[in-house]
């Protein structure tokens, strides 16, 4: 599967911006944890991009019920693996290293989004790891993000929560103009 017919495939199952934009922004960290760990930045990719392609249809049987749409879409298995893997409630094992860090970096690219768009620049140029640390000992700020799974995600991947933050921010300002996080020029 090429990274266009991922996108396409993410299109027509999800019209919500905000929740294509997550996507993208999944992908960015994913894309930059595979150059890390020297594996195939595209597949990391693609299973960045659409770990999340049915939940707006079917947030209940996310994301068990959308496995048979993308094998029929030709999506190769261990990115429907990976994917099937990165709920906890799918009792589906986090075995490889691309699994660890679709987990890792899921709530945490939502939850960095949602510190920058608190800046008064909006942008993601401005976030440092410490205060997205900060935000998350304050539970009424972006309440739906499950601050556990961010830690343990972290842990799974066996680096400090800081560092991998940091990691998370860094690959996010690669893509702040899609994400509408530039903030515009300084």
């Amino acid at each position: 599967m090429t990274r266009d017919e991922a996108w396409t495939l993410l299109c027509e199952h999800t019209k919500s911006e905000s929740l294509r934009k997550h996507g993208l922004a999944v992908e960015a960290a994913m894309r930059r944890f595979a150059r890390q760990n020297g594996d195939n930045e595209e597949t990391w990719a693609i299973t960045g991009l659409l770990h999340d392609f049915d939940y707006e249809r079917d947030p209940e049987g996310h994301p068990q019920n959308g496995k048979a749409i993308l094998e029929q879409a030709g999506v190769p298995g261990p990115i429907v693996h990976a994917i099937q893997s990165h709920g906890d409630h799918t009792g589906v094992p986090r075995v490889t290293a691309m699994e660890k860090t679709l987990y890792a970096v899921d709530e945490l690219t939502g939850f960095v989004i949602a510190v920058a768009l608190v800046r008064p620049s909006k942008a993601i140029r401005d976030v440092e790891a410490s205060s997205v640390k900060k935000k998350m000992k304050d539970k009424a700020f972006a309440r739906g993000v499950r601050r556990e799974d961010i830690e343990r995600g972290a842990a799974g991947l066996g680096v400090p929560l800081e560092e991998h933050i940091a990691a998370v921010i860094a690959a996010l300002q690669g893509i702040a103009p899609q994400l509408g996080l530039d903030g515009g020029p300084r």
